[in-house]
């Protein structure tokens, strides 16, 4: 009653008073109230892990363990918790915890996760899943398994994903991956035309079109976390225009503390020819939850194979900027890629039965490219203006990419989720470099004929353009009555030939941008996720073709070309670079706008604890408008500069004018359903039918209707495929197997061929055709004992070409010789029957190694089954020592027997041939016939140093 009357009488000081002491009374109990949580993480071992993410929530705070293999949240208030611990490579941990007491100390300990089956992927779904539960077929790989492979481009990291096919022959780029034999029109210039090649959910290239594909504008390095691999299944649904399968590099995530990692490289391949490269990468929390991440690379590479320029060089830039809240994360990314590279042509061979190689060439070796030279071609389109492209074949492919954007995942409340994910690119591919290396005799008309001479018979003479000496003078007066060539002089040309090849400069450009936004809803037992995907490119394509003289050998030279006809004007089939036939060979000038737009909607159902079914539809739009020029050559008298004695710019192809136009849309339905039975927490089943479609690409338009109406649009590919799996993990043991069936209709087939009495190339006209493929899949962990890993995967498979027709042109662009070939029934063209990776891994203590097999099944080189690619086998090696807790080694050993393998096989060894054209009658009758093949890239070795900070 006292307190109450002192209350009365100081009536609003006391009130005052009294507020500030309850709120004093809330404030410290508040504090009292709060707690810690901390804890300690090892493996199965014993070993402490470093950098395990640990995210507690609801609070959405997160962190990463300390080398001692620590982690510690303050000030958590009371109230109930969930813990949540994910490592790569190991089993993720969900716990619960009620925070009452001050201090609690919470342990953990992670057992390895063989296959990541326990682990979320993101990648051909629209919610996270773990992979045991969802009802595809994907394969992970890892940081360490990334470090692995030794750098030579985006297609050979991903030989070690079971039932991938890859031709990464070539080099960096110009390489080819599929799966399942959904392949028939991918080819070795437009190689990922089924699957998308993916950086964090967004694909790479939005348009493919010849010279133009993602392998150009994607390098991995230290900034990739892990790549998630899917085949098949539902990429039908989940990506633009890519139903063969997704490959998703994603890069590293939120790093809780300031850290990093730098490594220096320095190796050789082939004949001493040498690489380096330095990686980079950097993460930091910024304070008020931002975090950034940033790194690239730079490298100079010789190259795998002899040539007189550096075969690559350049690098990569990538940054992230998250921003972290309670409902999720908003990041705002960007890359920036300048890069040089190169690719490789074939190799020449002989014996049809038993490859070997032909006319002083070598499988490891040789790559028959244009040296080094700078050239100042003519620019067809612009001829008034004086305009002129400059060459020079060891700037090979000069790529470009620059590209910003952001991706919001937000929690917006009610079991709501909303997802967008933009990104804006632009893009630019130059290409400077050759193209074929065929055999050409100088008993050949062609090889003087092609210069664009009106009539260069009589002497010839061939002089190094380097030094200008001579090298041969011959008489070909007598070759069009089907006489030899006569040497006048003592010098000769190696092999008696010139190297049929083209001096070939295209200029690609892309300004793209792609967008897809998801809202989820979750009710009751369902997660509905619906969607837009959009894209929209505006391309132009430039390539023009000339010819270039140069010795048939392994070293090639340019030769400059003279006729030199007594008591006659000398006349220069060549300019001073050996460069003959200015822009005659080929022209092609188009553009083109692509827009993609997807709308999409996704059930997930939980029937019951071990049932999921997965239902996708998919409705996509695809329109492509554009325009291609038409052309021809109208040089007067004396070619583009007058005068008579130069015959290398008489045939110089230009715009006429006019345009053929083209404004096609392509409107289809895919649908995609799995349903997975999660039997126990250890094993599951599933089962999926996808029914996909791929619409055309650009290539469609720019390689046929030349200066003819593009009055008819393509057909767009059917996709039906149905897997069957089980997967399995188990402490030490873990396994997937996937029974598969494919089959790919209405595929659009025509051949690149060269009518030698014009001296034109063409593409024939497009034939439709199916295929079919059946396999069984597998990819199995075992770890016999402590610190040793055996790994085996592989794919078997039956693939056939159900219905395959083939346009034989016999040569030339007059159809009054043409015939349609039927090959129905065969085996399909370069898939194999078996491909396997087979690799044993060691880690103890400061000691790692690892060895890998790998095995190339028999392939046909060609639907007509007339030549057939042996199998063969690669191995790799690699071993590591930690030096102290920060500095590593490790050597990288790629193909340590120098396998000389055959990858690819480009038919007769011919200007223009094709693959088509080696069927068995053709090879009966040629049995002593030159022919391209394609080795494997020879023996390669590296030297890491890695400082992790």
């Amino acid at each position: 009653m006292e307190l109450f009357a002192f209350f009365e009488t100081n009536s609003f000081r006391n009130k005052q008073l009294f507020l500030a002491l309850l709120l004093f009374g809330i404030f410290n109990s508040s504090i009292i109230a709060q707690s810690t949580i901390h804890g300690e993480v090892q493996d199965t071992n014993g070993n402490l892990l470093e950098g395990v993410n640990v995210v507690l929530n609801p609070t959405y705070s997160g962190t990463t363990t300390n080398a001692e293999g620590q982690f510690k949240f303050q000030n958590i208030p009371t109230g109930n918790y969930s813990l949540t611990l994910s490592y790569i490579g190991y089993k993720t941990i969900h716990d619960s915890i009620y925070v009452s007491e001050k201090e609690i100390l919470q342990n953990f300990v992670l057992e390895e996760d063989l296959l990541n089956l326990q682990n979320v992927v993101i990648t051909g779904t629209f919610e996270p899943k773990v992979q045991l539960e969802s009802s595809t077929s994907m394969s992970v790989l890892n940081a360490e398994m990334i470090q692995q492979v030794y750098p030579q481009g985006t297609a050979n990291l991903l030989q070690s994903i079971p039932g991938t096919f890859v031709d990464a022959s070539a080099g960096e780029v110009f390489t080819k991956v599929y799966t399942r034999g959904v392949s028939a029109s991918a080819e070795d210039d437009m190689g990922w035309y089924y699957v998308s090649l993916q950086e964090d959910g967004l694909p790479v290239s939005l348009a493919q079109y010849s010279y133009f594909s993602p392998d150009l504008f994607h390098r991995f390095d230290l900034t990739t976390e892990k790549v998630e691999a899917m085949r098949g299944g539902s990429a039908s649904v989940t990506a633009l225009n890519a139903p063969g399968g997704i490959y998703n590099f994603i890069s590293k995530d939120i790093q809780n503390k300031f850290s990093g990692d730098i490594k220096i490289s320095s190796g050789f391949q082939g004949e001493n020819n040498y690489l380096r490269k330095i990686d980079a990468f950097v993460g930091s929390p910024l304070g008020n939850n931002w975090f950034l991440n940033a790194g690239g690379h730079y490298r100079i590479d010789d190259g795998a194979r002899n040539t007189n320029f550096t075969f690559s060089k350049g690098g990569q830039f990538k940054f992230d900027l998250i921003k972290q809240n309670k409902n999720g994360t908003l990041k705002f990314y960007g890359k920036l890629l300048d890069d040089f590279t190169n690719r490789y042509t074939g190799v020449a061979a002989v014996n049809w039965n038993d490859p070997t190689p032909a006319f002083g060439q070598d499988f490891s070796s040789t790559s028959l490219l244009m040296p080094r030279f700078n050239a100042n071609i003519p620019d067809g389109r612009n001829l008034a203006q004086g305009a002129t492209n400059s060459f020079n074949p060891s700037q090979g492919v000069h790529a470009k990419d620059l590209a910003f954007g952001f991706d919001i995942s937000q929690d917006l409340g009610h079991n709501w989720k909303l997802k967008n994910n933009l990104k804006f690119s632009t893009k630019s591919a130059n290409w400077q470099t050759s193209i074929s290396n065929a055999f050409v005799s100088l008993n050949d008309p062609l090889a003087y004929f092609i210069s664009g001479a009106d009539f260069p018979i009589g002497q010839v003479v061939f002089k190094d353009a380097q030094s200008g000496a001579e090298v041969a003078r011959i008489d070909n007066s007598g070759i069009l009555a089907g006489q030899p060539v006569q040497y006048l002089t003592d010098g000769n040309l190696p092999n008696d030939a010139i190297m049929g090849t083209s001096a070939w400069y295209i200029e690609n450009n892309a300004d793209e941008w792609m967008d897809q936004l998801t809202l989820s809803k979750k009710i009751d037992h369902h997660n509905i996720t619906g969607g837009v995907a959009l894209g929209f490119s505006d391309n132009s394509f430039f390539n023009q073709g000339s010819f270039g003289y140069v010795t048939y050998e392994p070293n090639p030279r340019m030769l400059q070309v003279t006729l030199e006809n007594p008591n006659e004007p000398i006349i220069k089939l060549s300019d001073d670079n050996g460069i003959s036939n200015y822009g005659g060979l080929f022209f092609v000038n188009s553009k083109a706008n692509v827009s993609q737009i997807a709308t999409f909607l996704n059930d997930n159902w939980d029937i019951s604890e071990g049932f999921n079914l997965d239902l996708g539809l998919r409705y996509e739009s695809i329109n492509h408008k554009g325009s291609k020029d038409r052309f021809n050559s109208n040089m007067q008298d004396g070619g583009l500069d007058g005068n008579n004695n130069t015959a290398y710019d008489n045939g110089i192809l230009n715009p006429t004018g006019e345009k053929d136009h083209f404004n096609f849309s392509y409107n289809y339905l895919s649908f995609s359903a799995g349903i997975n039975y999660k039997m126990n927490t250890k094993s599951s089943v599933f089962f999926r039918f996808s029914q996909g479609n791929k619409a055309p690409e650009l290539n469609y338009y720019f390689n046929n209707f030349s200066n003819v109406p593009i009055n008819k649009k393509g057909e767009v590919q059917k996709i039906n495929q149905a897997e069957m799996g089980v997967k399995y993990t188990h402490s030490n043991f873990s396994f997937t197997s996937t029974l598969f069936w494919s089959e790919l209709t209405n595929i659009g087939t025509a051949n690149f061929e060269f009518d030698s009495d014009n001296n034109s190339i063409f593409y024939t006209p497009i034939l439709f055709n199916t295929s079919r493929t059946m396999g069984l899949e597998w990819e199995s962990v075992y770890e016999p004992i402590q610190n040793i890993t055996l790994r085996f995967n592989g794919v078997i498979q039956n693939p056939k070409a159900t219905k395959w027709k083939i346009y034989d042109a016999a040569g030339s662009v007059d159809t009054a010789d043409d015939q349609t070939l039927d090959f129905s029934g065969n085996t399909l063209a370069f898939t194999p029957k078996l491909m396997t990776n087979l690799s044993s891994e060691y880690q103890k203590n400061k000691i790692s190694a690892f060895i890998k097999w790998q095995f190339m099944g028999k392939r046909f080189g060609n639907v007509a089954n007339g030549f057939e690619l042996d199998s063969y086998s690669l191995f790799n090696m690699g071993t590591g020592y930690q030096i102290s807790a920060h500095l590593s080694a490790h050597i990288l050993v790629s193909n340590l027997f120098n396998s000389k393998g055959l990858a690819n096989f480009y038919g007769a060894n011919s200007f223009g041939a094709s693959a088509n054209g080696a069927t068995k009658e053709y090879i009966n009758a040629n049995p002593d016939e030159s022919f391209v093949v394609f080795p494997v890239l020879q023996r390669s070795a590296l030297l890491e140093l890695n400082y992790r900070f």
